[in-house]
């Protein structure tokens, strides 16, 4: 079992950025893949980015990609998304999720998923 705990979401301007941040706790870090998904109210899950269990690979949304960094602290057990240049389209709930597969977190199955945290960009 792994327990994800995001943070770090809120309201900022368009053009601004946040960090988000993922603490894992559970099972080992090393051993899972990681990743984050949105979501607006009313519309479907949408993949954002993931990063592999080696953090060498990551893999990003084309809606996102050139903005977004995600990155992992292997000491801390944390997962964090850099977000920058940020748009109202940005808008949404982000989710951090985790599996030992990487290519699950991106097929939208992955095994654990955290509580969401409300990011809102202002126009």
């Amino acid at each position: 079992q792994v327990t994800l705990v995001e943070s770090g979401g809120g309201l900022v301007q368009a053009g601004g950025s946040l960090r988000l941040s993922c603490a894992a706790s559970g099972r080992t870090f090393r051993g899972h893949a990681f990743g984050w998904f949105r979501q607006v109210s009313g519309k479907e899950r949408e993949f954002v980015g993931a990063i592999s269990l080696s953090g060498e690979g990551t893999w990003y949304a084309d809606s996102v990609k050139g903005r977004f960094t995600i990155s992992r602290d292997n000491a801390n057990n944390i997962v964090y998304l850099q977000m920058n240049s940020l748009k109202p389209e940005d808008t949404a709930v982000y989710y951090c999720t985790a599996d030992n597969s990487s290519k699950d977190i991106r097929d939208g199955r992955a095994s654990y998923w955290g509580q969401g945290t409300q990011v809102t960009v202002s126009s």
